[in-house]
């Protein structure tokens, strides 16, 4: 298969399974009593078609677009990094608690030093997985996925005990300090986090399409034998993956703090949570940056129309929630496989017999 027939594969099973979830979604739509299309309309219009619709679509987009770089880049070298959440609860808290006891500090500098703390914490949670897999040869989605909930857990002791908010009616840490909140531009809630983030995302396009360690990620995502017969450490590239994927999780959860939340909360990261909706992104982009990209946008699209749809219709915002689930289930599914396009070019060349 060349590389254009790949390209046009990937983007085939990208939009099948969207396009699947919103005509099940306008069935259920109709089944209520409801117009999909004009429910669909608004969605579009509230996200897409006004300005501060669509700079708020780019704001929820800013940690996606890490949270799925993230998962992409060690995706891509066959190495399953689940502790995305984990990684970025840690990044986001630490960040959060540099941004509040921290006083008296130049506004650049201050979050210069809340980012640092967020990305440092996702590095050292990331690390131990990593070091387990290299070393000892630990399948670490398991324990990714495990310490997630320990993460969850130690943070929650944290937020209910020392870095408790005493003045806060419900369980957070304190409001960091102004000099460490990105302003917003205009009546959108979009801020720099978001060209941050988009920088971040130019960097890993260069190192994942240009660079030798790109080369190196996707030799050892095809055959890590072959590659450790050629010379590379696999176990010592496991390690940067994973310390590189703990930082781009630990700088979504800072910027996030920074951008959107400015305090700790149990429900800081949302219901799936940033970091599991990153997995979603990193499938729906094809592991590529452009495209990470592009269903980061995409996705925080149906967050911001979502809340204006029981606005206007009588369609519970559920209905995007619904939509979400059956895209997870449908990219599940390769509508287009490598051996149906080999099946195709043989028969249109008559060879297949």
């Amino acid at each position: 298969m060349n590389k254009k027939e790949s390209i046009i594969r990937n983007i085939l099973n990208s939009i099948l399974p969207i396009f699947l979830a919103f005509v099940i979604g306008g069935v259920v739509i109709a089944c209520i009593g409801e117009n999909p299309m004009e429910t669909y309309w608004i969605l579009l219009k509230k996200s897409f078609l006004s300005s501060t619709g669509f700079m708020n679509t780019l704001h929820y987009a800013s940690p996606l677009i890490l949270t799925g770089l993230a998962i992409a880049v060690t995706f891509k070298a066959d190495l399953y990094n689940m502790g995305v959440e984990g990684q970025m609860l840690f990044g986001g808290f630490f960040a959060g608690i540099a941004g509040a006891y921290i006083t008296g500090m130049n506004p650049f500098l201050h979050k210069f030093i809340c980012f640092a703390a967020g990305v440092l914490c996702g590095m050292a949670f990331a690390l131990i997985p990593a070091l387990l897999k290299a070393k000892c040869r630990v399948n670490e989605m398991v324990v990714t996925l495990m310490l997630n909930y320990a993460m969850a857990k130690a943070l929650e002791f944290l937020s209910t005990g020392f870095f408790r908010d005493l003045g806060s009616g419900y369980v957070a840490t304190p409001t960091i300090k102004e000099s460490a909140m990105f302003s917003r531009f205009g009546r959108s809630r979009l801020t720099m986090f978001f060209v941050i983030a988009v920088i971040v995302l130019i960097i890993m396009y260069v190192v994942m399409k240009k660079s030798k360690l790109g080369y190196e990620i996707t030799a050892i995502g095809k055959n890590p034998e072959f590659a450790e017969a050629t010379g590379m450490n696999v176990a010592k590239k496991t390690i940067i993956l994973m310390l590189l994927s703990g930082a781009l999780a630990g700088l979504a959860g800072a910027g996030y703090m920074m951008s959107e939340q400015f305090k700790y909360t149990l429900n800081f990261s949302g219901t799936p949570g940033l970091g599991w909706d990153g997995m979603l992104i990193a499938l729906l982009g094809g592991h590529s940056p452009g495209g990470i990209l592009i269903a980061a946008i995409f996705y925080a699209a149906l967050k911001t129309g979502s809340d204006n749809i029981n606005m206007y219709t009588n369609v519970p915002k559920e209905i995007v929630a619904l939509i979400q689930g059956l895209i997870i289930l449908f990219l599940a599914v390769k509508f287009i496989s490598e051996r149906m396009d080999l099946k195709g070019r043989r028969l249109h060349n008559g060879t297949d017999q």
